[in-house]
């Protein structure tokens, strides 16, 4: 049975502005057309769109899911390289929580360094966010790290 955009969206849980995205971007089949020019998609692609929402929910980037598609079309591919590539979305994951600790750790610093009294011209941490980050280290204020 094939669907229409319409209903392949709400079966998805997706806009049709959505599904049409994904499907110029190369991560939905080229679907078929009616006599009267509509698309109309194999009740497959519902889980094909199922995966990309999950997939994008879980951090991996469009260029990332379209290589985890290209393996789960591909008889050929094995689940080593599946993992290697969700092994690899975990690393930068890390990475980036290890960014936004040391961001909140230096917010913290300056936050701490600030009474909320007084005239904004005297604010440290205004006046921190003026002077470059390595010398903001080495006063001691940054926290040493």
């Amino acid at each position: 049975m094939n669907l229409t955009i319409g209903k392949i969206a709400r079966r998805a849980s997706l806009g049709i502005e959505t599904v049409r995205f994904y499907e110029k971007q190369g991560l939905l089949l080229e679907p078929q057309r009616s006599e009267s020019n509509y698309r109309l998609y194999p009740e497959e692609e519902v889980a094909r769109l199922n995966f990309i929402k999950r997939a994008k929910g879980l951090g991996f980037s469009l260029k990332e899911i379209r290589e985890l598609l290209q393996l789960h079309d591909n008889p050929r591919a094995t689940k080593g390289e599946v993992r290697q590539k969700t092994e690899a979305k975990i690393a930068d994951i890390q990475a980036k929580i290890n960014d936004l600790s040391r961001m909140l750790a230096a917010l913290e610093t300056l936050v701490d360094a600030c009474d909320g009294h007084g005239p904004v011209i005297e604010c440290p941490i205004l006046k921190a966010l003026e002077i470059p980050e390595q010398d903001y280290k080495n006063t001691n204020h940054g926290g040493g790290k």
